[in-house]
């Protein structure tokens, strides 16, 4: 299990996520610097305890009505071999770790792998701030026996039921900056 640390993170990841959501293709935003909030997540454990693995939800409060993104990042110790250049969210100096680089969970091979474990039910969610504590908030729901490889992640979330044409799919909550809860679908993967 990994361990949570109370410590200082610099820049913080809020501050990194705020000049690199903007240039994502997916970003639905129009500032140039978004006004984010931290709204929920959770983490997964990597086996090998060498990637932080960390899925936010962050909401943008510079429209008239917020909008959620879900980033998943994942933190390591060095840099990420052959990764593409818009997978690098930044660097930060960890209090206790150093420096860690903090990459999109989409583009890091340990955090695909742990989320398709996670939708196959061979892994279970963890409490966003807390070390060793399951997440129960975070369920899996599977509608068939078998999953392709492909995993749908929605950057964009919607508060929803569940999933259509999909085996499995994440859902999961998240709360407005109004102090409304919602869930709706982070990730699916597809029927084969």
């Amino acid at each position: 299990m990994a361990a949570i640390h109370r410590t200082t993170m610099t820049p913080t990841k809020l501050e990194l996520l705020t000049g690199w959501l903007p240039k994502q293709s997916w970003y639905v935003g129009d500032a140039q610097a978004p006004e984010l909030l931290k709204a929920g997540g959770f983490r997964l454990d990597d086996p090998k305890g060498a990637v932080g693995i960390e899925f936010m939800i962050v909401a943008d409060t510079t429209a008239q009505e917020p909008v959620a993104y879900l980033v998943p990042m994942g933190y390591r110790g060095a840099a990420l071999e052959d990764a593409p250049g818009e997978a690098l969210i930044g660097t930060s100096e960890h209090g206790v770790l150093g420096t860690r680089w903090i990459y999109d969970g989409v583009h890091d091979p340990v955090v695909m792998a742990q989320l398709r474990a996670l939708l196959r039910g061979e892994s279970v969610p963890q409490h966003q701030s807390k070390s060793d504590t399951p997440d129960p908030t975070v369920t899996v729901h599977r509608t068939g026996s078998e999953a392709g490889p492909d995993v749908h992640i929605n950057r964009v979330l919607q508060p929803t039921g569940t999933a259509q044409s999909s085996s499995a799919h994440l859902v999961a909550r998240w709360t407005w900056p109004d102090g409304t809860a919602a869930r709706g679908v982070l990730a699916a993967v597809a029927l084969r």
